[in-house]
Order: C-alpha cells, then structure tokens, then sequence
C-alpha cells in the first residue's frame, strides 16, 4: 500500500515538471473576441512571463504535495489537496499558452520543482499552522507578481490576460483559505528571503 501511495506521488511529480494534467478545466477566455497580432517583441515578453507563470505553478504544485505528505490533518490535507487541484489548471492553461505563442516551459522545472519541495517539506514539519502561514505567504506574493503581470502584458494579448486574471482570483482565495483555517504570520527575515528567492526565481525563468 505503502510503494503504491509512492508510485502516485511520483507520477505526480512527472505529470507537474511536464505539465500534464489528465481534466483540467476549460482555459479562461477572454470577453473580448478581437485578433491578437502580437508583435516579435511582445510575443517574446508575454511568453516570458507566461513562462514565469508556468514555474509559479511547477514550485506550488510541489509545495501542496510536500505539505500535504508531511501534514498529519485529514482536514488540512483535504484543503492542500484542493487547492493544488486549481493549481493544476493553472499549469495546463499556461503550458497551453506557452504553445500557442510558440514558446516553452523553463528547463530548470525540475530544479525548481526540487528546490520548492524541500521548502514544502520544511514549512509542513514546523506544524500546520506555520505550513498555512507559508501558503498564505506565498500566495499574496504570488498576487503581487500576477498583479505587475497584468500591468506589463501587452494589453492586445487578451488570451494571456484572462489566463493570469483568473489565477489572479484562486490564489487570492487560497490565501483566504489559508488564513481562515488558522494561518500563523510569519517573521519579517522568512517573508523577505521568501521575497528575494522569488525575484532570482522570476528573472531566471523569464529567460531560461
């Protein structure tokens, strides 16, 4: 039961560095129906940030199953569970994107992956409390990085635009989430180191 439970965690794991998601949702559309004729430069920069999204999604899919694994909650893993649920379909919409603006993933997913779990692993063994304070944490920076997005999108880039407002909505709602069930703030030296990791993070996938 035990090597079964593995074999699930590690399928998991493939499916979040590769982007696989077996039913995602329906990719968010835009109200407005107009051609999207994106120029080189902007294609490039809405892909670039596309590209941010994608490791944002990659780093909270292995943060939910590093914090659900080490939780010893039934409550608190059913609620880790549905979030990274949403967080799924966050990936795929963006994978999708990616594509369509002839782009790809970054290839350090894997170490992004890795680097996000150990941080998962961390925050779950200091208690749940502390394990919602690192969500509630991660998402309200994770709004300000989707709120400077949405400012920087070309604004004729509409399909991009409704992806990143969407995400921008259910991470808002797992912070919520977070703090309802009994988040802990976390110290002022965390949120920083949490803030400096992010922005290496974001300018390297912008790129790589």
């Amino acid at each position: 039961m035990h090597f079964d439970k593995l074999i699930i965690e590690f399928d998991k794991v493939l499916r979040t560095i590769h982007g696989v998601v077996a039913q995602p949702r329906a990719t968010p559309q835009p109200q407005e129906v107009s051609e999207q004729v994106l120029t080189e430069g902007e294609r490039k920069h809405a892909a670039g940030l596309m590209r941010v999204n994608h490791v944002g999604e990659v780093c909270a899919q292995a943060l939910y199953q590093a914090q659900r694994l080490t939780s010893s909650s039934p409550e608190m893993k059913k609620k880790l569970a549905h979030a990274a649920i949403e967080e799924e379909d966050h990936l795929h919409w963006c994978s999708q994107r990616l594509k369509e603006l002839n782009s790809r993933p970054s290839f350090l997913n894997p170490v992004w992956y890795s680097g996000a779990f150990i941080l998962g692993v961390c925050a779950g063994l200091a208690g749940d409390a502390w394990s919602l304070g690192f969500v509630a944490e991660t998402e309200k920076q994770v709004e300000h990085h989707l709120d400077a997005h949405l400012e920087t999108l070309p604004e004729h880039d509409l399909a991009s635009r409704a992806i990143v407002d969407q995400m921008r909505i259910e991470e808002i709602e797992h912070g919520k989430m977070a703090h309802d069930a009994g988040a802990k703030e976390l110290p002022e030296l965390i949120k920083k180191s949490m803030a400096i990791t992010s922005k290496v993070m974001t300018k390297t996938a912008y790129y790589i």
